[in-house]
This record gives C-alpha cells, sequence and structure tokens, in this order.
C-alpha cells in the first residue's frame, strides 16, 4: 500500500466523477512525490486537529488529485494545485464544520506546511476545507473563503 499512516494514494486520487465518466484518474509516476508531500501535510494536520479537539480526528478527502481531463470535467481552474498532486479538499466531521477546521488551521499554516487555506462554499449544507503546500503567487490568496457571491481574505461563514 502506498501512502502515509492514515492516507492511501488510492483515496487520494479516487473520484466519482472519473469513475462516472470513465475518466483514467491515476497518478503519474513523476507527481508521486508531490502526492507524497500532500499526503504528509495532511498527516500533520489530522494530528494536530487531534490534539486540538483532544480525541482522534479522522479527515476525509473528497478530491485529491486530479489528472487535467478530471480538473476539467469539475469545472476547476487549470491553476489550480490538484493536477499537480499538491493538494486536497477535506472534511473532518468529527472535529468541526470545514468553517472550523478552516478557523483552527489559519494560524497554523507555516507550523503545518499548508501554503494555501481555502475554506470552499460553506453553508449549513456543507462545503470543505481545501489546502496546499504550494503557495499561492499572491500572499492575499494563502487565507480565503469562496462562495458563490465571490472570493475573500480570510476564514468567514459565508
Amino acid at each position: 500500500m502506498i501512502g502515509t499512516e492514515h492516507f492511501t494514494l488510492a483515496e487520494f486520487t479516487r473520484s466519482d466523477t472519473a469513475a462516472r465518466k470513465g475518466i483514467d484518474n491515476a497518478l503519474p509516476a513523476d507527481l508521486m512525490p508531490s502526492a507524497l508531500q500532500t499526503l504528509e501535510m495532511l498527516e500533520r494536520i489530522r494530528a494536530k486537529l487531534g490534539a486540538l479537539a483532544g480525541h482522534e480526528v479522522a479527515i476525509s478527502i473528497s478530491s485529491g488529485y486530479r489528472c487535467p481531463a478530471l480538473n476539467l470535467a469539475v469545472g476547476s481552474r487549470s491553476t489550480s494545485d490538484h493536477p499537480k498532486a499538491a493538494a486536497a479538499d477535506i472534511t473532518a466531521p468529527s472535529f468541526g464544520t470545514p468553517t472550523e477546521i478552516a478557523r483552527a488551521l489559519a494560524p497554523l499554516v507555516s507550523e503545518l506546511g499548508i501554503g494555501q487555506l481555502i475554506n470552499e462554499f460553506p453553508s449549513a449544507a456543507g462545503g470543505w476545507c481545501h489546502v496546499s503546500w504550494r503557495l499561492p503567487s499572491k500572499t492575499i490568496d494563502r487565507i480565503i473563503t469562496i462562495t458563490q457571491a465571490g472570493t475573500r481574505p480570510g476564514i468567514w461563514e459565508s
């Protein structure tokens, strides 16, 4: 099994959209170091959330690596870190909402090796927390919230 203690390469590359659309989302060998760096970042995040919560916190990856065809199919930008195997969209219900996760991680991005933290589409119905180890080209984009209304710096509920 390739991965880390709590995360596998299979869950990092799994995609319902890819399966439904017949897209091969296999990770190219040259992206393996990037994928492992992302999984190691997720291990640090998992450990920190567990320490903050005082109990084990499982993290679910809703989207990890996306091949270019899958990235296009889900409507993501070509500048996304997902096709570089450098990002994951996560939830951790036993810790809290994605907004609560993002608020907990925001002051710790440097300590945890998070280059970009995004609270994506927070709402009562869901959303997710995007983490990448790559730094964005603009410093203001390091910690942001994305909603239907647009993007703004910082972590916001909606």
